[in-house]
């Protein structure tokens, strides 16, 4: 199994990041976290992690922007796996996401398990 990585979650709710923290923490993985895109961008000047779990409705930089700023950098970010999240589940907005950089767009309220089997299926762990 591999071993655990590096999880940045950046969304502007913090009752979504405590919940995605605690399930995550419990399955190994070491959790940042980021309040929108600008923050983000920050971290990741910080150094490098192994998947970025994204919602797109956020102020000062969505997570759209952030995706392709991401996507279009010069570091080796630009592959790491990224988890795009939403309450906007429509057709376009996945599509959207996808074409940003989102390797899977989940539409929130998302469970536990939808939650775990993502993360462990991007982060290279098997389940």
């Amino acid at each position: 199994m591999a071993e655990p990585g590096r999880i940045l979650i950046v969304d502007d709710a913090r009752l979504v990041r405590s919940f995605y923290r605690s399930i995550l923490e419990k399955r190994g993985y070491q959790v940042d976290e980021a309040l929108n895109g600008l923050e983000a961008l920050e971290k990741l000047l910080l150094g490098p992690v192994d998947l970025l779990i994204v919602d797109i409705n956020m102020p000062k930089m969505d997570g759209l922007t952030f995706l392709r700023a991401v996507r279009k950098g010069e570091t080796q970010m630009r592959s790491t796996p990224a988890l795009m999240t939403s309450t906007e589940a429509k057709p376009q907005d996945k599509e959207e996401g996808r074409l940003a950089g989102a390797n899977y767009y989940l539409v929130k309220p998302i469970t536990e398990e939808a939650l775990i089997q993502h993360v462990d299926l991007l982060a290279g762990r098997r389940m």
